[in-house]
């Protein structure tokens, strides 16, 4: 079938049932819904399918084995390693108007979405609800539920509530093949063999598409309180993450440099949190449910500053303005895009991060000293997220060449600390080349296994992850 008749078929797939779907050839749309967040792959989709119901995105996923069609999922398309990219004549299907919630149980504490809700939209109705869905992210008003779950993504309140695999009650795919399934039907235990509900979370679309996806709720937080805390060195972060740790229970504890929050104070919409300047920022944040919880939240940072870990600090003291501080850390991607950052989001175990961010510091200064290095990430579950900003003088080719050499060096490091290369944002096109430093040639072949299993002809999202 040539390119016409291809689009066509598509959009006579799409136009089935109530609730017919759309098939966009815009160049506009093909551009905007062909790329994410990474600016290294120029998009080429041949075209955009917008189903409405798991039926059409069924049968567009048999129609593209009968046809040898390869097919990108595409969520809010905020991922940072091109695994929502279609730069190879593929048809995108963009979840875009699969964004109803179904059904939700205040009992059971679980909300039924499709996969094309915004993850606000999700903590907005658990709100409205007296409830809660605390995986939550700078993205958070762009970013799609199937997208997340496909990327397993984190955020910044993994110290406390894990992951979005650990909110996952159930799930309906279409497989690669073009099978529905119905992967753990909500159930809190259910021990009946393979669960391949976790195989398809994280697989960053490879397996099929996630349509619809049963998501956890829990209790509301009360009171919550930011801590932000000017710090001596690098390594005081893990002394104040460990003292604060002794005596309350942390919902978020991030890091960030002070070259990061320069760029978030040059951007004008935040103020600096207090005179003293650091060379690292750590921010806490805890629910402040008694006196006895604030006090002894202020007995732990006195005994920080007294150990000579932290220069100084502030607490909020309203819920405005511990949204005020937590803009001097989510602010900070939006303050350094101008300056198109290379991008790395990387992983060790918590108490090896100070010498590990060390050591790829003083790689890359030595290296590449005209590069400016920008640093922060979620210390306190071992996520770090390393930011190269090009020189203005450099042209973005030249400089993503660099990078790649840089990509070689800091990766050697992460295997050495057994770490990871992608820590929140998967593998896609940008860290297929760097996958066996973090999985074993054996792993990466079970891996072959299970998409083959799923996807026998290779036409969901193809070159992600391995060719």
């Amino acid at each position: 079938m040539n390119s016409e008749q291809i689009i066509a078929s598509l959009k006579e797939l799409v136009a089935t049932g109530d609730a017919p779907g759309k098939i966009l050839t815009d160049p506009a749309d093909l551009e905007n819904y062909g790329k994410d967040w990474t600016r290294i792959y120029a998009p080429n989709p041949l075209a955009i399918a917008l189903p409405k119901t798991t039926e059409q995105v069924q049968a567009l996923v048999k129609f593209a084995n009968q046809n040898q069609v390869a097919l990108v999922p595409s969520g809010g398309r905020t991922g940072l390693s091109a695994g929502a990219v279609a730069a190879h004549g593929e048809v995108v299907v963009a979840l875009d108007n699969m964004n109803q919630i179904l059904e939700f149980s205040a009992s059971d504490r679980v909300v039924r979405c499709q996969a094309g809700v915004i993850t606000e939209q999700l903590q907005g109705f658990a709100e409205e609800n007296h409830l809660y869905y605390p995986v939550d992210f700078a993205s958070a008003g762009s970013s799609q539920l199937g997208g997340n779950i496909s990327t397993n993504a984190g955020g910044i309140k993994v110290i406390r509530y894990g992951m979005s695999r650990d909110w996952v009650a159930g799930l309906k795919v279409v497989t690669g093949k073009g099978d529905i399934l119905e992967l753990n039907k909500d159930l809190e235990k259910n021990n009946t063999g393979y669960d391949l509900r976790h195989l398809f979370i994280g697989a960053e679309g490879t397996l099929g598409f996630i349509t619809e996806a049963t998501m956890k709720l829990t209790r509301q937080p009360d009171n919550l309180t930011v801590l932000v805390l000017g710090l001596n060195d690098l390594g005081n972060t893990m002394d104040v993450l460990k003292t604060f740790q002794s005596g309350l229970d942390l919902t978020a504890y991030e890091f960030f440099s002070h070259e990061a929050m320069g760029h978030v104070l040059a951007h004008g919409q935040v103020q600096a949190p207090f005179e003293t300047e650091a060379p690292y920022y750590a921010l806490l944040e805890f629910e402040a449910t008694s006196d006895q919880v604030m006090d002894s939240a202020m007995s732990l940072f006195e005994q920080c500053m007294e150990n000579g870990w932290v220069l100084d600090g502030v607490i909020s003291q309203s819920e405005t303005q511990a949204n005020s501080l937590w803009q001097l850390r989510e602010r900070i991607s939006e303050s350094i895009a101008p300056r198109t950052p290379y991008k790395n989001d990387i992983s060790v175990v918590v108490s090896k991060v100070p010498q590990f961010l060390q050591e790829i510091d003083e790689l890359v200064a030595k290296q590449y000293p005209d590069f400016e290095i920008i640093w922060f990430g979620h210390i306190g579950d071992g996520n770090l997220h390393l930011n190269i900003l090009k020189p203005e003088d450099m042209v973005k080719e030249d400089f993503f060449e660099k990078c790649q050499q840089v990509n070689k060096w800091v990766f050697e490091i992460v295997e050495r600390y057994q770490g990871s290369i992608s820590a929140e944002h998967g593998v896609g096109m940008t860290k297929k080349p760097y996958l066996q430093y973090t999985r074993s040639e054996a792993e990466i072949a079970y891996l072959r296994g299970i998409k083959h299993v799923f996807d026998p002809n290779g036409i969901i999202n193809p070159g992600k992850i391995f060719d």
